[in-house]
């Protein structure tokens, strides 16, 4: 069985792409790119998938936001100990 990796799986949630993406091709023709900010440039989420990223990796889910820590699941089990959280276990 193929496994995926995390990219793969945040390609498939929909609207969860950075739409930042495209100034890589834009760059080189700022009339084209001004066109595409005034026209074509996504509202800022308030709310689903795309609301809120990992300040540490970029992830969109599985996201730890109390006491604004703001790291998804995967960096908090990493930087837990750094932080000062104890396990109890």
């Amino acid at each position: 069985m193929k496994m995926e990796n995390e990219n793969e799986k945040q390609k498939r949630i929909p609207g969860a792409s950075d739409w930042k993406k495209m100034f890589k091709q834009l760059n080189a023709k700022p009339a084209v790119k001004e066109k595409y900010l005034k026209h074509c440039k996504p509202k800022e989420r308030k709310i689903g998938v795309a609301s809120r990223k990992c300040e540490r990796c970029k992830r969109y889910g599985a996201h730890i936001r109390s006491y604004g820590i703001n790291l998804c699941r995967h960096c908090f089990r990493e930087v837990a100990t750094e932080i000062g959280f104890k396990k109890y276990s």
